[in-house]
């Protein structure tokens, strides 16, 4: 396990009510059995919505709506981002935690 897949569950666990599973063979998080966050070429991975994609794609350099097939069919909600942007991982799971719990509702 890298450091990053480390501070990935670490980050998880510390949502409430968050637990570790897999989604398409990967690591995510999920609360309520639906996955909020997931974990995939050493980057984080978070639904946010697709209203905020744009935003934080030029926020983040490198950052890239969620390919999970490779097959040029991203997921629309979801956003990886690079580990040299790990400091803002926790606030964005936050954010994505929020947007699932949103949507539940």
């Amino acid at each position: 396990m890298t450091k990053e897949q480390a501070y990935f569950e670490e980050i998880v666990l510390k949502n409430q009510d968050a637990t570790l599973s897999q989604m398409f063979g990967k690591p995510c998080g999920k609360i309520n059995k639906k996955a909020f966050v997931s974990f995939h070429e050493n980057e984080m991975v978070f639904k946010i919505g697709r209203d905020n994609i744009e935003k934080l794609i030029l926020k983040y350099k490198d950052a890239k709506n969620f390919d999970p097939s490779g097959k040029n069919r991203p997921m629309k909600d979801w956003i990886q981002i690079p580990a040299t942007h790990k400091k803002d991982w926790p606030k964005l799971s936050k954010q994505a935690a929020k947007f699932l719990t949103e949507s539940i509702s």
